[in-house]
C-alpha cells in the first residue's frame, strides 16, 4: 500500500498546477495534477507535503492544512492513500525547472477542463466547498475509468 501527498497551492484565484510531462513511465503522464508524492520512511504526510512543496516548486508553505484523506483503488495500480492539503500562504520563489512536468497558475475554475483524473473533480469541488475534512474512496477499473466514489463527510 502507497501513502503519498498531494497539494493545492492557491494565489490569486488560481492553483499552482504540474503538467506530468518529463517522465516515461509516470502514472500521472500528460496529466495535470497538484504538488506531492511519495511519503518517504519516517516521513509523516505533513512532513511530506512541505519537502514535496519545496523540492517541486521552490516554495516553503506557511500555511499548510490538511484537508482530506483519498483511497485510491485501481485494478492496475493496487491501492494508494493520497494526504490531501491546501495552501494559501508560502514564502520563495518558484522555480524555473522542476523535474516532474510544468508548473503553471492555473484559474480554479479552468483546472477540471484540464487533463485531470476523473475522481479529482470530486475533491477538487470539495475543496473550492471549503469543506473542512473528508474522506473520498475513488475505484477505478484496469482502463483509468472512475468506477465509482464514495465520499464521508
Amino acid at each position: 500500500m502507497v501513502n503519498t501527498t498531494l497539494c493545492y497551492i492557491e494565489k490569486d484565484g488560481a492553483y499552482l498546477m504540474l503538467h506530468r510531462v518529463k517522465k516515461e513511465n509516470d502514472l500521472n503522464r500528460d496529466k495535470w495534477v497538484g504538488i506531492g508524492g511519495k511519503l518517504e520512511a519516517g516521513e509523516s504526510p505533513h512532513e511530506c507535503a512541505m519537502r514535496e512543496i519545496k523540492e517541486e516548486t521552490g516554495l516553503v508553505a506557511t500555511d499548510l492544512q490538511y484537508r482530506g484523506l483519498v483511497t485510491f483503488v485501481s485494478e492496475k495500480y493496487g491501492t494508494e492513500y493520497m494526504h490531501l492539503f491546501t495552501v494559501k500562504s508560502f514564502s520563495g520563489d518558484l522555480i524555473d525547472d522542476c523535474n516532474e512536468g510544468v508548473l503553471e497558475w492555473v484559474d480554479k475554475s479552468q483546472v477540471t477542463s484540464l487533463p485531470i483524473w476523473e475522481g479529482d473533480k470530486i475533491f477538487l469541488d470539495l475543496l473550492n466547498s471549503e469543506t473542512r475534512f473528508f474522506s473520498l474512496k475513488l475505484v477505478y477499473d484496469k482502463d483509468d475509468a472512475l468506477v465509482s466514489s464514495k465520499i464521508d463527510i
